[in-house]
Formats: C-alpha cells, structure tokens, sequence
C-alpha cells in the first residue's frame, strides 16, 4: 500500500514538473515583437515617450540629420543617431529609444562616420541605447505616429490601469483620422495621459474640435475647449501650455511618466521640412488660402514663437519706383510678417533697413521685443526715394547690422529678407557673397519682375541667381504684382523658419580655406606618399567645397617648396579630390620651416576675408631649419595650424608648428598605414574649436 502511494506521489510530481518546464518553454517563446522603422523617421514624430524600434540597413546618409551628442533633439533621425551613438552600424539593428527633456544646447560631433549638427536649444530630446528591453516596462509592437495616419498601440496584456491607457490611444487614433480629413497642414489638438499613479484618480480629456497647425508660422484660431472629465486634480489642467514647455518637464514636480509622455505629444508641434521641390512656381507651393492671410496670434509676448529663434532683417524698397501706394502695401505686407512670425525675446526678432540711393536703420534687432510694437513702428515709416540700390544695402547690413551692440544674439541664424520693386540699380552678386561668406542667409522677394522690353535697363542679368547661395527657388520668391504680395506671408515665414535648411550660415564644414602642407622628403617614400594623398582626400571630401564655401590648397615641400594648387584653382569638391590624386611626389631633403613660410605667402595672404585659415601639416622628420619662428608669425596672422606626425617626426617641433592648445592640433602616428585613423578625429576638433568660437 505505502509503496502505491509513493509511486502515485512520485507520478504526480513528475508531471507537475513536466508540466511546469513546458509553461516555462512557452513563456520564454513569447517574444516581443519589434517595429521597424525607416531611417528618415524622426523621434519626435512617434508619441510613445519609451519604446524598441528596428532600424534597416543603410542609414548612415547626411541626408538624415542628427542634431547632438549622447542626447540628442527630437527631430534627429532615430537610427542615424543610433549609428553616431555607436549603439548600431550601417547594418541596421534594435535600438531603445527613451524621450527626456528639452535641452538648452546641443553640441554636434563627428563620431562613428555620422557628423551631428549643433542646435541651440529644442523643446525635446532623446536617449538611445541597446535594444533590449528593461526590466518591468511593457514595449509597444506598434508605434504610434503623430501624424494624421496615427496608429493604437498593440502590447502585451496589461493590467487595468494600462488597458485604460489603450483605451485611451485608440481613441486618441480615431481623433486623428477624423482630424485627417481638415487637410494635411492641420491636425486635432491632442493630449495624452498615462496610467494614474497610485492614488490618484485617472482624469480623462475630452479631444476638443480645435485645429492646430504643425508649422510654427502658421494661423491658430482661438481654442474651443469641448467639456472635459471630472478631475481629481488640477494638474492635468495645465497640460495645454505645457505642450510649447516641454523642454522645462524635466524640473516639472508631476509623475515622470506624465512629464515623459506630454514631451512626447509636444513633438507634433515640431516644425516639419518645407516640400518645396525645384521648378514650382510660387503659387504651386501647395499652401492653403486658409494659412495665407492669417498671421498667428502670440503665445507670449515677452517669449515668442520659440521654434523660429531667427534674427532677420528686411531691405525695404524706398525708392521713387515703387510709389507711395505700393510702398504702403508694403508696410502692410512686413506687419503681417511680422504678426505671423511671433516676435519675442526667445523666437525671432526683426529689424529694418530702408534702402534708395542710400541705406539707414529704422529700427534694429533689439528695439521692439513683441509682434504689435513692431507692427505700429513699420506704420509710421516714412518713404525715403531715390534709387534701388541693393548692392550698397547688403553691404550695409554685412558691416553694420548684425552686431552685438544691435541685438545680435550669436547663436540664431542671422537672416536678410530683400524687397525689391523691379530690379535693382546697382550690382549685387559681390556685396550678397561678401554677406553670405560672413554667415548670413539671403531671401529675395522680387515684386513684377521686368517685361521682356525692360530686360536692356537690367544692371545686372539674373541678380537674384548671383545673390542667393542656392538656386533651388528655395531662397527667392517672385511675385507678380504688389496686390498678389498678401499672399506669400506663410512661404515666406515658413522658409525663414526653416533653420534646419538655412544652409548658408557658417558652419565648420563650408567656412573655412583650408591648406595642405604637406613632406615630399626622400624619407617618405612613393608608397606612403600615396598614402598621404589619400589621407588628404579623406579629409577633403567632408568638407562643403565651393567658392562661397570651403576651398581647399595645397603645397608639397622637401628643401623646396612647390604650390600644387591654390585655394580658387577648384571650385568642386571632385575636381578637388582629382586634383590631390594628381600630385606627383618629389622627393627631398626636409625643410619645414620654409614651407610653412611659403605656405603663409602663396596660399593664406591670398585667403579670402571672413574665412578661416586651417594649415594642415603632415611630415614624417625633423627639419633641417628651424620651424617655431614662421609657425609663431603664421599664428599671428590667424593660421590655425595642425601637426601631423609620422615615425621620425619630432614631437617638440609637432607642438611648436600646432596652435595652442597642441594637445588639440597636434597628432603622432607610428605608420603611415594609421594616418587614416585620425581622419574624424581631424574634423571633430576643427568643427568643435569653430563651434566654441561666436558666429560673428
């Protein structure tokens, strides 16, 4: 009996055991389900505040922008940040993506082949790491979009305070599809809750009928608040104007959870690429007559509209041409620009210079601080006349506008708007290069343009091409009467506030005038001379190479010195890069000294004004004459040398030839082989000493 009852025991366990071990099986199966997404997605664009996302192979492009190092902004590309962050390669992979808070500065590196771009502050921000998921946090399988085509969120089960959250998303969902249906430019108002915190009851809001626009220019009509939940809390209440704060949520004293996901909801209000394409005429844009006449009322006066920090000044035609009753028309257009664009000491700021024989100031960047004083000043202006002289104008603003003293903040885009009646009377292609080389972005807004009959009296043929550092239309408008100007407030606003395409500031990548000095000694050998050369292309093609931008030079040495090519020789990046594959090697004694003379003669005394003078040296020995005394005098003459050393090279004259500090602008290599190692490392410390430099 007693050996029944161990066997019957002895059974039970064992299938109690098996049984265990299969339900273990299965749960360990269970697998979360990960989306991909593209390499264009931002992650400002996904509402979920924490999720796994799979990125495809092929996202290492410059087309994707990055914007930070570490944290990044939430309009970077997820999985190009994820490549600059190292988590992943161009291979693609799983990545987590965590939303933080807005940071008041982003700072751009060059890491792991991916070049992120500095920002001055944006309203979020995000970590990425590993794609594994953390203990205790359920991950969405599907991600939810804050676009009008917004998806629920499918997950795992969840407890009852996260089915309510479900509820919650699917209903948000259907809000946008209706929300869809108002065109692509106009979205429901949305707010999205977490799960409640213990002891605290979930308050629920009502999605209102109230259309909002994505584009920080763009009409917002007074809100009408559909009746909301019974809440337990006043908090919830205060969501609305968080949404335009989400960068403060960090300090907020609200659960971390709600913070996270209001900063999630505040990315819709991020602004989006303007789909300008060339060879669209002005009135093919695609925007509506609903965003044309209606300037967007002010957030905050003292603030402004936080997503175009700009600092931009408009050339106002004075001249007898145009007349009194288009000039008018023109005042009135730059007061609805001015009401549109939300003027504040954190958005953008306006001044502006009358122009006819001569330039002058009616007001600068610093004199009215909200959209109506500004407004009521532009009414009071008074038409000077004379001629349209545009050239002499844009010279005027390049030297006297954007400085300190005027308002000038340092890091917003600086921005000239030029109003034209017909053409000008004066050339205009020298004064807008000189304007752009010094970091200025030009806008051109040309009203009725010249009759085929008037073309003779043109000064100068196709001016607004030889102004504008792009010819894609991006940059110009033209307008066929002054009756039709009403209706390119919005392009224009848009446009200006597009700093992620106001491509014509300086940055480290298209401001420089950068020399290759490089050692042609007997020392160095063919072989590794070659690979010098590569070293020097490497370089080069990171660089913006145009003869508005960056423009490259180089001088080969041994104990004499030869000029391969000068700094306006090329004006292509590839006729560049062909021509450093040209460079015969020489073959010499090693006179360093000399070349960074030569160097400072034939290539830097001849850089043009408001560039920067990058010397970069590569030598594999010590010299035979001495190099501390011209490395000191090309210093004095605002040449920012690097030292690159190979093998024999003497450390003591690396540092002597380097800009301080040395440790910054001086290398050693033990291999030619290893040059190519140092190559993002190169451009990081150039693009990182320009960042900490004022623009201006």
């Amino acid at each position: 009996m007693r050996a029944t009852v161990i066997a019957t025991f002895f059974g039970v366990f064992l299938t109690c055991t098996y049984t265990a071990k299969e339900a273990t099986k299965k749960t360990k199966k269970a697998k979360l389900y990960v989306p991909q997404i593209d390499c264009d997605v931002k992650a400002g664009k996904i509402i979920n505040p924490e999720f796994i996302a799979k990125c495809p192979p092929g996202c290492q492009d410059v087309k994707h922008r990055v914007y930070g190092t570490d944290i990044y902004a939430s309009f970077s590309s997820v999985c190009n940040a994820a490549i600059h962050s190292g988590i992943i390669d161009n291979t693609g992979g799983k990545v987590l993506v965590q939303k933080v808070a807005g940071h008041s500065g982003y700072r751009g590196s060059f890491s792991n082949g991916v070049r992120s771009l500095s920002l001055p502050r944006w309203r979020e921000s995000f970590l990425v790491s590993e794609g594994k998921p953390r203990k205790g946090v359920t991950y969405p399988s599907t991600l939810e979009y804050s676009s009008s085509k917004s998806t629920a969120v499918k997950s795992e089960p969840k407890k009852p305070e996260q089915d309510l959250k479900g509820t919650k998303s699917a209903d948000t969902a259907n809000t946008s599809e209706k929300a869809s249906d108002q065109g692509d430019t106009a979205r429901k108002e949305r707010q999205t809750t977490p799960g409640p915190t213990p002891g605290t009851e979930m308050a629920t809001t009502t999605p209102t009928a109230t259309t909002t626009t994505t584009e920080p220019s763009t009409t917002v009509p007074q809100p009408t608040t559909a009746p909301a939940a019974p809440r337990a809390t006043a908090a919830p209440a205060k969501a609305r104007p968080g949404l335009h704060r989400g960068r403060d949520m960090g300090s907020s004293s609200v659960h971390p959870a709600y913070a996270s996901v209001v900063a999630a909801a505040a990315s819709k209000y991020a602004m989006e690429i303007d789909s300008w394409k060339p060879g669209l005429s002005l009135f093919d844009t695609g925007f509506s007559s609903k965003e044309e006449l209606n300037p967007k009322p002010l957030e905050s006066i003292s603030q402004g509209n936080q997503n175009c920090k700009v600092d931009l000044s408009f050339l106002m035609d004075g001249s007898w041409s145009i007349g009194k009753r288009r000039f008018q028309l023109q005042k009135r257009f730059l007061g609805n620009v001015a009401q549109a664009l939300g003027i504040g000491s954190a958005g953008p700021l306006m001044g502006i210079v009358q122009y006819g024989d001569d330039p002058s100031t009616e007001f600068n960047l610093k004199t009215y601080a909200n959209s109506k004083d500004l407004r009521n000043a532009i009414e009071k202006i008074q038409q000077k006349g004379g001629l349209s002289n545009v050239g002499k104008a844009l010279s005027f603003v390049n030297k006297n506008f954007f400085l300190d003293a005027n308002g000038n903040r340092g890091g917003a885009p600086n921005v000239v708007v030029v109003m034209v009646d017909g053409w000008p009377t004066d050339r205009v292609e020298e004064a807008s290069r000189l304007a752009r080389e010094s970091g200025i972005n030009i806008f051109f807004v040309t009203v009725e343009a010249a009759a085929q009959s008037e073309k003779q009296n043109v000064v100068e043929p196709n001016f607004v091409d030889k102004a504008v550092c792009r010819t894609s239309g991006f940059y110009s408008i033209n307008v066929p009467s002054w009756f039709s100007l009403h209706k390119v407030v919005q392009p224009l606003v848009k446009r200006v506030c597009d700093t992620e395409r106001l491509a014509c500031s300086k940055t480290c990548l298209n401001a420089a005038d950068i020399g290759f000095v490089i050692d042609g000694s007997s020392s160095v050998g063919t072989g590794n001379f070659r690979t010098v050369l590569q070293f020097v292309a490497n370089i080069s093609k990171e660089f913006e190479i145009s003869d508005t931008d960056t423009r490259i030079g180089a001088v080969q040495y041994t104990y004499e010195q030869r000029l391969e090519f000068s700094f306006d020789k090329y004006s292509t990046k590839q006729d560049v890069l062909n021509a450093i594959k040209r460079i015969s090697y020489w073959s010499g004694g090693t006179s360093t000294g000399a070349a960074i003379s030569y160097a400072s003669e034939q290539l830097f005394s001849k850089s043009k004004p408001n560039k920067r003078k990058i010397m970069i040296l590569i030598t594999d020995g010590r010299s035979y004459d001495d190099v501390s005394v011209p490395a000191m005098a090309a210093h004095q003459n605002g040449v920012i040398a690097y030292s690159i050393g190979v093998a024999w090279a003497a450390p003591d004259e690396l540092e002597a030839i380097a800009s301080d500090p040395a440790k910054d602008h001086s290398f050693f290599v033990d291999d030619f082989d290893n040059l190519y190692r140092y190559v993002n490392q190169l451009i990081q410390n150039i693009c990182t000493e320009f960042n900490s430099q004022p623009r201006n």
